[in-house]
């Protein structure tokens, strides 16, 4: 069964949701899995895109935006986009949409990042929701 681990920042948190989401796919790609950051904010995909080319001072986590197909190269570590990704990028699944994508349980991760103003945390606990009621089980990261 999927494993599914909520990121909750504080409100008053100085890191946003684009540093928090590098920070997410470096530890998972240093573990050699695959990731994909599924979001519906073509801003916000576009922010973490840029980021993850210069977020570190001594390297990049290489990284591809999924194309109009849905395709990227299975040779990067990270494939952003507002889609369902291709099987290369099964691994961990980074959601940052408001929503909880219907493929979220082809895959052995799925890390919920929490982050923002009393709006959002609300949509988020709409997702914790959803999940529990499904019965998985949740994991809860106090960051």
């Amino acid at each position: 069964m999927t494993r599914v681990d909520f990121y909750v920042l504080p409100e008053a948190e100085d890191v946003g949701p684009v540093l928090l989401v590098c920070r997410l796919c470096e530890k998972a790609v240093g573990t050699g899995q695959k990731v994909f950051v599924h979001g519906g904010d073509p801003a916000l995909l576009d922010d973490i895109d840029g980021a993850l080319w210069s977020f570190r001072d001594n390297g990049f986590l290489a990284h591809e935006r999924l194309d109009a197909e849905g395709a990227c190269s299975p040779l990067a570590s990270v494939a952003i986009g507002d889609r369902e990704p291709p099987d290369s990028h099964r691994d961990v699944l980074i959601n940052i949409a408001d929503e909880v994508p219907r493929f979220f349980s082809s895959f052995e991760r799925v890390l919920e990042p929490v982050f923002g103003d009393s709006e959002q945390r609300a949509v988020a606990r709409a997702r914790f929701g959803f999940y529990r009621e499904r019965g998985y089980a949740l994991q809860t990261h106090k960051l």
